[in-house]
């Protein structure tokens, strides 16, 4: 699938993107590109690996299991959710192992500037919820936590485990993610197999059922995915360079743009949801900005993304 940038008229860049549609039993129901191509699934995978953790003996409320799944903004409310499940553990901020770093959304950088903090934390960073949660497993199991993120550790083992059953595929040799935890190697297939699993699989029906209920607390709302999660009733979530992964009904859809944009691959996915009557007229309607994100001059719209 192939997307253009036009500004007045010209198309200025192209946006290839490798996308797969298939159901709970492995049928294809859309394909385009190279959905077989080696991929980091990155964040895409959180809802597998909170599952992990509830697995292991971690129990969460719904809002704070969504932000275990989140990439989240840093805005106050990820952050009280974050510290929560720390508190409840036993744990505070410095035991997370994620980079110091502002929040990923810039009104709450300004923020949290304004409040008087000047120095990064690690608690700002779009996946502390999800490294929270692994610390609360190990709490659970009593597995060490200064070494949960080492790839031989007992809860990165059986992430491996999970990602595997969900998709297929051995995830492994792993690489470091952003956040500094191990990264499951896969497919654009594996990823939309997963997704489908998530909107099927009673094992997974708790964390789909927290970032279905609870989108803005996994994304900001002024993000594509986040747009995308208020309207769409199932699972959504993005990965680092461009990824994206959605499911309802048992039908998973994944996407990879290959320059690594994610408002190309949540446009992907509209289109292709659209065309397996997944997305009605009033939904689209709703998607407006996320299936045709315009191109801006002077702060004013002169063009879209579209599909060539």
């Amino acid at each position: 699938m192939e997307f253009l940038t036009v500004r007045a008229g010209l198309p200025e860049s192209t946006h290839e993107v490798s996308i797969l549609a298939t159901d709970a039993d492995g049928n294809d129901l859309y394909r385009s590109g190279d959905p077989e191509r080696p991929v980091f699934y990155r964040s895409a995978v959180k809802p597998l690996q909170a599952t992990v953790a509830l697995e292991a003996g971690l129990d969460l409320p719904a809002e704070h299991l969504a932000v275990a799944c989140a990439s989240h903004g840093g805005w106050p409310a990820h952050l009280a959710i974050v510290r929560s499940i720390l508190t409840d553990c036993g744990l505070d901020e410095r035991a997370l192992r994620c980079p110091a770093v502002w929040p990923l959304s810039s009104g709450a950088r300004d923020l949290q500037i304004r409040r008087g903090i000047r120095t990064p934390r690690r608690i700002f960073h779009n996946c502390s919820g999800k490294h929270a949660a692994m610390l609360g497993a190990c709490i659970a199991q009593g597995w060490p936590t200064d070494s949960y993120l080492d790839p031989a550790h007992p809860l990165q083992q059986r992430i491996v485990d999970a990602v595997e059953a969900a998709t297929g595929i051995r995830p492994e040799p792993v690489g470091v993610d952003g956040c500094g935890a191990p990264t499951m190697r896969g497919s654009v297939r594996g990823l939309a197999r997963a997704f489908a699993s998530l909107s099927s699989s009673k094992r997974f029906a708790t964390a789909t059922g927290a970032i279905s209920r609870f989108p803005s607390l996994v994304a900001d709302n002024a993000r594509a995915d986040g747009v995308l999660g208020r309207w769409w009733g199932g699972p959504v979530k993005v990965g680092a360079e461009g990824q994206v992964g959605v499911g309802r009904h048992g039908i998973g859809i994944a996407a990879k743009a290959t320059a690594g944009g994610s408002e190309v691959a949540v446009a992907a996915v509209i289109a292709v949801a659209r065309e397996l009557g997944l997305v009605s007229d009033a939904m689209f309607a709703g998607l407006a900005l996320q299936s045709a994100p315009p191109v801006l001059g002077g702060g004013i719209p002169v063009g879209a993304l579209t599909r060539n």
